[in-house]
């Protein structure tokens, strides 16, 4: 996120330098999608060594394997937030990442997105609600302004749950998909991996961020369809500094068939995807986001509510309904069962009722039969004992 003014922002991109930027990235994690996966370690990203490769730091801290075996208690998406301040040849960076460590680890991965549409969101309402303030010359600007997608190198296709998340996503924040752990699959079935995803993602309608290419600058533009050819950016992400065959120092990734460069064009897109953020369009995604992303949020809100007028709060977040929904029913269940039970109970009762009633009636008609008995073997004793004449 970048809360420069536009005068020094130009001045940055001119000179090829960073910005204050949100990066967020939700990512697809690896691992079995029919095992309740806990290997989210406890909000440890498998983006983290990508992002500090990005920025030549140690940014984000990546898996606790010490933690792999750990019972997993909770089963939300999270949002980490880092914050770091850089400096490069005297010129100071403000950085923050978001993480969302969790997403896509569930075996009911259903509205898993939830957290992460909130809080983009939530950035757009609290810059509109500064702009409503009779004093702004103080704004806090928290929008995220590029988001990183990371898909896992299945080589197949993307899954449903990145389809939605993705269309979710893309009318939210400048998305940029990227393949994670690019050196996984070969350079031909990386080739495919990228062409089905590009197909799927044109099918399904999937905004993401593209370039601008202007007419006006031809080596702009060739760069621009540079980039755009290349997407989705398949990346290896790597802090280590290996030694290739000819003796070489290289960030990568030794193999026992050779080194994964991290910056070798042949091996992965690590290249373009820095050029985008950092070098060539940091101001295009600042100014997408300003001019499309967050216009497309104020326009909504002033649609719906009153000028001044707060947000009103979500309470019908789907995993609440769902879960709302499933004590309704064991609610209704437990009812019925309860209503059976009672009606069970009242039915042996007056079964019980009846029956005490008619033994009572049996016990009175006895008693009436012994009485009228009597009466008769008093009756006829009278007569014997009455005096002879």
């Amino acid at each position: 996120m970048w809360d420069s003014d536009k005068d020094s922002c130009w001045r940055q991109a001119e000179r090829g330098c960073h910005d204050e930027r949100d990066v967020a990235y939700a990512e697809q994690l690896p691992g079995n999608p029919c095992l309740p996966h806990s290997d989210r370690t406890r909000g440890r990203s498998h983006a983290a060594p990508v992002i500090n490769t990005l920025f030549s730091t140690e940014l984000a801290t990546g898996k606790d394997h010490s933690r792999r075996h750990a019972k997993q208690l909770d089963k939300t998406v999270e949002v980490d937030i880092i914050k770091a301040e850089l400096e490069e040849k005297q010129f100071k960076v403000k950085l923050t990442v978001i993480d969302t460590p969790g997403f896509g680890d569930y075996v009911n991965n259903r509205d898993s997105w939830t957290p992460i549409v909130d809080f983009l969101d939530d950035q757009h309402e609290m810059y509109m609600r500064q702009e409503q303030q009779p004093e702004r010359k103080e704004k806090t600007d928290l929008r995220v302004h590029a988001c990183l997608y990371f898909i896992r190198p299945t080589g197949h296709t993307l899954k449903p749950l990145d389809i939605e998340i993705m269309k979710r996503l893309g009318t939210r924040v400048n998305l940029i998909p990227v393949v994670a752990k690019a050196d996984t699959l070969s350079p031909n079935d990386l080739a495919i991996f990228k062409q089905r995803i590009r197909e799927v993602i044109a099918q399904q309608g999937i905004r993401v961020y593209t370039p601008p290419i202007e007419s006006d600058d031809e080596a702009s533009a060739e760069h621009a369809k540079t980039l755009m050819g290349a997407m989705p950016f398949s990346i290896i992400g790597s802090t280590r500094d290996v030694v290739t065959k000819d003796g070489r120092t290289v960030k990568g990734r030794d193999y026992m068939w050779g080194v994964a460069e991290v910056e070798n064009e042949e091996h992965c897109d690590f290249k373009k995807l820095r050029s985008l953020l950092i070098r060539t369009h940091m101001l295009d995604l600042i100014n997408t986001t300003e001019e499309t992303h967050y216009e497309a949020y104020r326009q909504a809100q002033m649609e719906t509510r009153k000028f001044g007028e707060p947000k009103v709060k979500k309470l019908d977040n789907p995993k609440f309904k769902e879960e709302e929904e499933m004590l309704r029913k064991r609610f209704t269940e437990q009812v019925k069962l309860e209503e059976a039970r009672f009606r069970q109970w009242e039915a042996h009762l007056i079964a019980e009722r009846d029956r005490l009633n008619r033994d009572l009636e049996q016990a009175h008609s006895n008693i009436k039969q012994l009485e009228a008995e009597l009466d008769s073997a008093s009756g006829y004793r009278s007569m014997n004992q009455a005096p002879r004449r």
